[in-house]
């Protein structure tokens, strides 16, 4: 338990004094030096499970794939659409591997780069030092197709792409170097991502990310129903027939449902605050929900961008 806390204390430490000499790491990076993410609260998505619980074996029994003659790969690519659960997955192998999680935003990094100029010879190597330092961690770098993120607007031509990769590929192998540390990256646009991030040494493992339809999203829906009702201490969904509601429309991700639910409790939890009787959820309760969502997204020319929480 001592040796934990000191772990734990130490990541933190480490890392958020890093990122208080660095503005960009400060703006673009966040660290959980003790998640909670258990692979059991994440609906369906089996495939992608197990290939996140083989990559564990390269912090919890490393020696395992000597025996097999084989090594762990360098990192991981999760490609999946927006809201399917990649990041949940990274933070669920953090636990696994009880490692803190460190998340790189990389448009974001992006972004904050360009902004600051001739410092990032700098940063580099106060990254390397530090990830040298820390105790072993999970990072994710998230939506390395930085160009296309809609964190920055989507599509951006201007800019310069040549120079940002120089940058990111050095931040990337510098973190595969520094051999500890469990590597993610992931992508909502595998089509346009460029090649030089899945090269042997960098994101060699590409793992899918898709919920099977309607099972893994019924699935996610019924954990985070439960979760709600244990958080309220009683329960909230009246026999929902979660399978009906989400024939009802296809098109939303896995966080947009969860969303969904969401919209709905905190229209309960309105009505009982204006003094009318709320009553359990119901399925028509979600049917009148999802049909406020896609009217709502009919009118808006963006796709849908739930974050699977």
């Amino acid at each position: 338990m001592v040796d934990s806390s000191i772990r734990i204390e130490r990541a933190h430490n480490l890392w958020t004094s890093f990122a208080r000499k660095h503005a960009p790491v400060a703006q673009a990076t966040e660290i959980d030096p003790n998640p909670q993410q258990d692979l059991s609260e994440i609906g369906g998505l089996a495939a992608a499970k197990e290939e996140i619980q083989t990559y564990a074996c390269a912090a919890t029994d490393p020696a395992v794939y000597g025996r097999w003659g084989t090594y762990p790969p360098s990192g991981l690519l999760l490609i999946g659409r927006r809201g399917v659960g990649k990041r949940l997955l990274a933070r669920s192998l953090a636990t696994l591997t009880q490692s803190a999680f460190i998340v790189v935003t990389v448009p974001r990094l992006v972004l904050e780069i360009i902004h600051e100029g001739g410092k990032v010879g700098e940063l580099v190597t106060a990254w390397s030092q530090t990830l040298s330092e820390i105790p072993t961690s999970t990072i994710l770098f998230n939506e390395l197709e930085f160009s296309q993120a809609q964190e920055i607007g989507s599509r951006r031509p201007d800019l310069p792409v040549g120079p940002v990769m120089d940058f990111l590929l050095d931040i990337i192998d510098r973190t595969v170097a520094a051999d500890a540390h469990l590597i993610v990256g992931s992508t909502n646009h595998p089509d346009t991502l460029r090649q030089a991030f899945v090269q042997p040494g960098r994101f060699e493992r590409v793992v899918e990310v898709t919920p099977a339809y309607p099972g893994d999203i019924v699935a996610a829906l019924e954990i985070h129903a439960r979760a709600s009702e244990k958080r309220a201490g009683h329960e909230l969904f009246n026999s929902v027939d979660w399978k009906s509601v989400v024939d009802r429309y296809r098109d939303p991700a896995t966080g947009d449902w969860i969303r969904i639910m969401h919209a709905v409790l905190r229209r309960k939890a309105r009505c009982e605050a204006s003094g009318e009787i709320a009553g359990s959820v119901t399925t028509q309760d979600m049917f009148d929900e999802v049909d406020r969502s896609r009217q709502a997204h009919n009118q808006i020319a963006v796709p849908h961008s739930g974050n699977y929480l």
